[in-house]
């Protein structure tokens, strides 16, 4: 197999549309993997697309076509040699032509395409060209032929197989990407080659390991066909079979006595593999070959129904996991632009705040071998949608083949990767087709049911027998019971943010919470980064086009009311709602972590942005952690106190998430806010690893007296809980409770604080005073009299007052005056 990458030399141009003036006819530079709003970027002929009103001044190209053009140097085609044109991703509608002549068409982003041109090929200069039609024309021509199905946002995004939140979605920019968005390249090759490799690992009863490789081969079809030799080798173990010369499959088995099992991250370690398969003629001389890295475990959920309902409980290598997870989305909105580097620093953040599990959600694409490459080596589990989201789909042509064609494309692609835990059918299509008015506008037409319970399924079990399949997310288990039935399978929680306080998520307890959260703006380095308004504010234009939940900020102040003065200089605004942001997300996560093992999982919407936007996320779009990051550092920690309502009142719940068990007598203590000791108890926890204890707070002493100026704490030796007895807007806060210094030390600088009467949620914005600079911890709440020291890391040369000032020093104690800055 001799392989030439055709990355270098391209050029792209606008060819239909209603193209600007100074774009039309220019043909220009295009990087390859790429995009052509990146093409145009790097030419200077538009604006960043995420500046200001800039997404706004782009939608021109939504109805654009492209043509991409490459002439390049090649060797004529062998008698006996076989010659394929290989895409891996084209961004979406196109056609490709070689010197002129057709090669074939594409209509999905999802997948990849190959085209034997060794017909076409000429010895020397040759031309390829693909040009792209305009995605949304093609979608819509496709809702014209089958029939408007009901969707989320404008766009008939379900019409195309092209990642839905390019059209726009509640946190993401109408910017419709076209391209050549993986790698291109010509594969010279004879006799046979590889055409796909699926390992199937598991582990045997015995625990020893076991590698299944099945084998598909393809022919060349330039000579006569002849037996073939396919091998295979892992640990040290090696098997081999003559595949005859009527044959394209294979089956090599290989077992492994001496197996260390991979494990997710707080369980254990992820130990990998290589897993070699060579392809060769009778003689040995190689054809081909393929190596992956794979890792021996069993990974399953259980759904066998119980006195409740029906669990959704992941399983690896038996053991029983609470997921502590976050919801994913593309990174970037221009894919091409995520490097390996960027996945890791996101993954990372993601096991920094202790979480087990990301899920790629289905309004996104299927995630690159880089993103499974850093979740297999971190421990990070994968729970993986295949691509649909808030719509119904047609199951009729032109999409039926190829969602089946992706769909086996990308199984087989995926079915090595140990971080690889279950495969989801959609992203809320059985709820929307329950709840959100979809049957009478459908008429009887296909909603996409027959792919998630027929088409999906059958994919999975025929080429990844070993993984569990989810109808959907939310779903029942349980056939006949709302796909949204906390008692049932996976529930998403929204009436949170959409209509109710997030006291409100105590109203249930989910079985597994696949989506809840609630939004904040980005850090303030992100946000004046990208935002220029002149005042700016929470209704001015350009930050308004960064808000893209319907009545977003609308929610955001009736969401901070009830709980936190509502400001009105927009410094204060923006602590106030990142703040809120972050205490709804960690009474959400305390909670469905304290009902474990009934809860079996929390994963938060969302982890991580694509563009620099007021969301969800934890991390935003210039990667800077918000304050929700470190909330949910406090609330998915491996061992958690808190105190929730029991059926006889409040109660201390402690959760241990390690494999060790937890056994201390924990100190209770109600004090004044000035530091006075009001009441002091104890309770003794003894907690068995991988469990929670409830303790139920019988002392009366510990529960009555001036709520508006009193807090209860409870301490152990590593961790402890704070417990209000009112919302923070009807205590009686001291509005300037703490002192502090900052210091120059190696890397940065330290800011000492001390509290001189109880401070809630102290946090230093560190990122106010220098772009590049980030706080090892924050929202740490100190009684009277505490210390704390934040460590700041930054590269720039600071006055070291700066970090100590009222706009970057907060806590929620200065909101009740108007104390903290007014930036």
């Amino acid at each position: 197999m001799i392989r030439q990458t055709l990355h270098d030399g391209w050029h792209v141009a606008a060819t239909a549309g209603p193209v600007p003036e100074h774009v039309a006819g220019r043909h220009v530079p295009a990087t390859v993997p790429g995009s052509a709003h990146l093409d145009l970027l790097a030419a200077g002929l538009i604006p960043d697309p995420y500046l200001d009103q800039a997404e706004a001044e782009l939608a021109w190209t939504h109805r654009t076509d492209w043509r991409y053009t490459l002439t390049f140097e090649a060797e004529e085609a062998m008698a006996d040699e076989r010659i394929d044109l290989a895409f891996d991703g084209l961004d979406t509608v196109a056609t490709v032509e070689l010197n002129g002549q057709p090669v074939g068409t594409t209509a999905n982003m999802h997948r990849g395409y190959r085209f034997n041109v060794g017909d076409l090929l000429r010895g020397g200069t040759n031309e390829l060209t693909v040009s792209f039609r305009s995605a949304l024309a093609y979608a819509e021509e496709v809702e014209e032929q089958l029939g408007a199905r009901p969707h989320s946002y404008p766009h008939p995004f379900n019409m195309i197989r092209k990642m839905a939140c390019s059209f726009g979605w509640d946190w993401g920019p109408d910017l419709q990407t076209a391209g050549i968005w993986k790698p291109v390249r010509l594969e010279r090759w004879r006799t046979a080659r590889l055409g796909q490799v699926r390992p199937l690992v598991t582990v045997n009863d015995d625990g020893s390991g076991r590698v299944e490789v099945r084998a598909e081969i393809e022919r060349a079809g330039t000579t006569a066909d002849t037996e073939l030799v396919i091998s295979a080798t892992v640990a040290g173990r090696e098997a081999r079979v003559t595949v005859p010369q009527d044959h394209s499959t294979a089956v090599l088995v290989l077992d492994v006595s001496d197996v260390r099992l991979w494990w997710p991250a707080g369980y254990g370690e992820q130990p990998l593999y290589d897993l070699e398969v060579m392809l060769a003629r009778p003689d040995g001389r190689p054809l081909d070959s393929a190596s992956r890295r794979v890792g021996f475990r069993t990974i399953t959920v259980d759904t066998t129904p119980d006195e409740i309902g029906t669990p959704f409980t992941v399983m690896v290598n038996g053991t029983p996991i609470f997921v502590k997870g976050a919801n994913w989305i593309p990174d970037d909105h221009f894919l091409t632009r995520i490097t390996r580097e960027r996945l890791a620093r996101r993954v990372d953040q993601a096991l920094g705040a202790h979480m087990n599990m990301l899920r790629v959600w289905g309004g996104g694409i299927y995630e690159t071998d880089d993103f499974y490459d850093v979740c297999d080596e971190r421990g990070m589990l994968v729970w993986q949608d295949f691509p649909f989201a808030c719509a119904a789909y047609p199951e009729e042509e032109p999409l039926r083949s190829e969602i089946e064609a992706e769909a086996r494309e990308n199984v087989a692609r995926l079915v090595s990767r140990a971080s690889l835990a279950l495969w989801n059918g959609n992203n809320e299509n059985l709820w929307g087709f329950a709840d959100w008015g979809w049957r009478e506008p459908l008429a009887g037409r296909t909603w996409g049911l027959g792919y998630y319970t027929e088409l999906l399924p059958r994919v999975v079990a025929e080429l990844d027998p070993t993984r569990f399949y989810a109808t959907g997310s939310p779903y029942s288990p349980d056939e006949q019971s709302h796909p949204n039935d906390a008692d049932h399978g996976t529930r998403h929680e929204w009436q949170v943010w959409n209509q109710r306080d997030y006291t409100t998520y105590r109203e249930h307890v989910p079985r597994f919470c696949s989506e809840f959260g609630f939004q904040g703006p980005p850090t303030w380095a992100t946000l004046t980064r990208w935002i220029h308004d002149e005042p700016l504010t929470p209704t001015s234009p350009a930050f308004l086009l960064h808000q893209k939940a319907n009545d977003g900020n609308g929610k955001l102040h009736r969401g901070l009311a009830p709980h936190l003065p509502v400001p009105e200089a927009f410094g204060d605004w923006h602590w106030a709602t990142q703040l809120n942001q972050a205490r709804a997300v960690i009474f959400g996560v305390e909670h469905f972590r304290s009902w474990w093992p009934r809860t079996a999982g929390a994963i938060v919407w969302q982890l991580n942005d694509c563009w620099p936007v007021t969301s969800w996320a934890a991390v935003d779009g210039d990667e800077r952690p918000k304050p929700l990051w470190y909330g949910l550092r406090h609330a998915y920690a491996p061992r958690l106190l808190t105190v929730q309502p029991r059926e006889n009142g409040p109660a201390l719940v402690a959760v241990n998430d390690t494999d060790t068990a937890w056994s201390e007598q924990v100190t209770l203590h109600r004090q004044r806010f000035d530091g006075t000791l009001v009441h002091a108890g104890r309770i003794d926890v003894d907690v068995a690893p991988r469990s929670v204890v409830w303790v139920e707070l019988a002392d009366p002493g510990l529960l009555s007296g001036e709520a508006k100026e009193e807090v209860l704490v409870a301490t152990s030796r590593e961790t402890r809980a704070m417990h209000l007895f009112s919302e923070d807007i009807d205590l009686a806060y001291d509005p300037d409770p703490l002192t502090a210094e900052a210091v120059a030390v190696d890397e940065g600088y330290r800011v000492d604080v001390r509290a001189t009467s109880f401070a809630r949620d102290v946090a230093v914005l560190a990122d106010r005073v220098a772009p590049d600079a980030e706080v090892d911890e924050m929202l740490v709440s100190l009684l009277a009299g505490e210390t704390y020291s934040f460590t700041v890391r930054t590269g720039a040369q600071l006055d070291p007052a700066e970090l100590t000032g009222p706009e970057v020093l907060r806590c929620a104690n200065d909101l009740h005056q108007g104390g903290g800055g007014t930036g």
